[in-house]
C-alpha cells in the first residue's frame, strides 16, 4: 500500500507496570520465575499424559490442550514485558502490536472453550456415568477441541481485521460499492438465462439437499464415503448460494451494484466453500484409497474420529485461508474505476482495481494456491495412483468394475472441477477474453455443484437403492 494511505504510526509504546525504576530488578526475577514455572509445569503435564496410558482419557485429553494453551497464552505477552523491562525500551512495531493482539485473543477464546467442554465431559461423567464412555467417545473430544480451534481463530482474525480497517486513514474507503458487470450475454437474452440459470440453481439445491436427506434417513449409508459426501452437498448448496442468487437479482432489477462490505464477504465465502471443496475432495480420494488398497484394515482406518478430524481440519484450513485474503484485501485501497468484469467479487479481479501495491496479496495467492490446490490435487492423483496399481495387480474384470463403480463418480467430479480451474488460473491464455475467464467461472461455480447429485445419484447404486427405500416408505406411509 502506498505510504500516504497507511496509518501515520509505525509504533506503539508499551507502558508495562506502574512499579518504580528500583523496584525493576525485584519484578524482573519474580515475572521471570512465574514464566518459567508456568511453561515447565504444563510442559510436564503435557509430557505425563503423553507418556502414561492411564491418563489417556477425555478429562486428561483436554487438560493436555489446556496446559499447551496456558504456554502460548503467557508466551504471547510475558516474554515481551521481560525484555522491556531489561533493555528500557517501551516501544512495540505496529505489526507487532496486531500480531500480539491477535494471538492473545485467539489463545483467551480457546482457553474459554477448552474450560466449557472440560466442565461438559464433568457433567456427563458425574451425571450420566454409565453414558460416559459412549458420549464422550473419541469422535466428539475431537471435534470439541477442533471447533475450539476454529471459533477461536474466527473470532481473532475478525477483531484483527476490524482493528485494521480503523487504523488506516479516511480517504482509503473512497470505494463503497463495486459495479459487477455480470455474464456477457445480450439484452434481450436475460429472460431466457434467468430462466436457465434459476432452474440450474433450484436443481443444485434441492439435488444436494436430497443427498443429504439420503443419507441422513438411510443407515446402510452411514459410512465414511457418505459421510464426506453429505458434507460436499452442503458445501455445493451454500457455495452456488453465494453467487447466483446474486446474479439472478441482478438480471432481474437492472442493478450491477454491490457494496464495498457486501462484495467483501460474498469473496470471504466463495474463497471459504471453494476450498472447503478442494479439501472434501481430498479426504474422500483418500476414503477412496484405504478401501481399496487396504480393504481389510478400513474399519479400522477410517474411523469415526478420523472422518470427524479430516472434515474440522478442512473447514480450519478454509475459514484461515479465506480470513488471509480477505485480512489483506481491506488494507488496500481502490481506484476510481470500480467495475469488476464478472457476476461476482472474484479475488483477482479486485486486486486489478487496487491502487496499492498489491505484491502481499500476490505471494498469499501464491502460497495459499500450493496449499489449497496443488497439495490437495497431488494427494488425489497419488491416491488414484495407488489405486490403480493395486487394481493392476488383481487384473481381473470383476475387480476393476468394482473399483470404477467406487470411484468413478469422485473421479468424474474432481476432473471438471480442478479441470476447471487449473485452465483458468493456472494456464490462462495470454488472448483469453474477459468473456471466456467468465464462462470458464461459470462451469466450476455454477455447473460442478449441479452434476455433483446426478454423478453420485444416477451412478450409485447405494443412493438409487436409498432413494428407492424412501419412496417406497413415503408411499406406504400415505396410503
Amino acid at each position: 500500500m502506498r505510504k500516504e494511505n497507511q496509518s501515520s504510526v509505525s509504533e506503539f509504546l508499551l507502558l508495562g507496570l506502574p512499579i518504580w525504576p528500583e523496584q525493576q530488578g525485584m519484578f524482573f526475577a519474580l515475572f521471570l520465575g512465574v514464566y518459567l514455572t508456568t511453561v515447565l509445569g504444563n510442559l510436564l503435564i503435557i509430557l505425563l499424559i503423553r507418556l502414561d496410558a492411564r491418563l489417556h482419557t477425555p478429562m486428561y485429553f483436554f487438560l493436555s490442550h489446556l496446559a499447551l494453551t496456558d504456554i502460548s497464552f503467557s508466551s504471547v505477552t510475558v516474554p515481551k514485558m521481560l525484555i522491556n523491562m531489561q533493555i528500557q525500551d517501551q516501544s512495540i512495531p505496529y505489526a507487532g502490536c496486531i500480531t500480539q493482539m491477535y494471538f492473545f485473543i485467539f489463545f483467551t477464546d480457546l482457553d474459554n472453550f477448552l474450560l466449557t467442554s472440560m466442565a461438559y465431559d464433568r457433567y456427563v461423567a458425574i451425571c450420566h456415568p454409565l453414558h460416559y464412555s459412549t458420549v464422550m467417545g473419541q469422535g466428539l473430544c475431537t471435534l470439541l477441541v477442533t471447533v475450539s480451534w476454529i471459533l477461536s481463530c474466527a473470532s481473532a482474525l475478525c477483531h484483527t481485521l476490524l482493528l485494521t480497517r480503523l487504523m488506516k486513514r479516511e480517504e482509503n474507503s473512497s470505494v463503497s460499492e463495486f459495479l459487477l458487470l455480470g455474464v456477457p450475454i445480450w439484452p434481450e437474452q436475460q429472460g431466457m438465462f434467468f430462466a436457465l440459470f434459476l432452474g440450474v440453481y433450484l436443481t443444485t439445491v434441492l439435488g444436494n439437499l436430497l443427498i443429504i436427506l439420503l443419507i441422513r434417513l438411510d443407515p446402510r449409508l452411514h459410512t465414511p464415503m457418505y459421510f464426506f459426501l453429505s458434507h460436499l452437498a452442503l458445501t455445493d448448496v451454500s457455495f452456488s448460494s453465494v453467487t447466483i442468487p446474486k446474479m439472478l437479482i441482478n438480471m432481474q432489477i437492472q442493478d450491477q451494484s454491490i457494496p464495498y462490505a457486501g462484495c467483501v464477504t460474498q469473496m470471504f465465502f466463495f474463497l471459504f466453500f471453494t476450498d472447503l471443496d478442494d479439501f472434501l475432495l481430498t479426504s474422500m480420494a483418500y476414503d477412496r484409497y484405504v478401501a481399496i488398497c487396504h480393504p481389510l484394515h478400513y474399519s479400522t482406518v477410517m474411523g469415526q474420529g478420523l472422518c470427524t478430524l479430516l472434515v474440522t481440519v478442512s473447514w480450519i484450513l478454509s475459514c484461515a485461508n479465506a480470513l488471509c485474503h480477505t485480512l489483506l484485501l481491506t488494507r488496500l485501497s481502490f481506484c476510481a474505476d470500480h467495475s469488476i468484469p464478472h457476476f461476482f467479487c472474484d479475488l483477482d479481479a479486485l486486486l486489478k482495481l487496487s491502487c496499492s501495491d498489491t505484491s502481499l496479496n500476490e505471494l498469499a495467492i501464491f502460497t495459499a494456491g500450493v496449499v489449497v490446490i496443488i497439495l490437495p490435487l497431488t494427494c488425489v492423483l497419488t491416491s488414484y495412483g495407488c489405486i490403480g496399481a493395486t487394481i493392476l495387480k488383481v487384473p481381473s474384470t470383476k475387480g476393476i468394475c468394482k473399483a470404477l463403480s467406487t470411484c468413478g463418480s469422485h473421479l468424474s467430479v474432481v476432473s471438471l472441477y480442478y479441470g476447471t480451474i487449473i485452465g483458468l488460473y493456472f494456464f490462462p491464455s495470454s488472448n483469453t477474453s474477459r468473456d471466456k475467464s467468465t464462462i470458464a467461472s461459470v462451469m466450476y461455480t455454477v455447473v460442478t455443484p449441479l452434476l455433483n447429485p446426478f454423478i453420485y445419484s444416477l451412478r450409485n447404486r447405494d443412493m438409487k437403492g436409498a432413494l428407492e427405500r424412501l419412496l417406497h416408505r413415503a408411499k406406504v406411509l400415505s396410503q
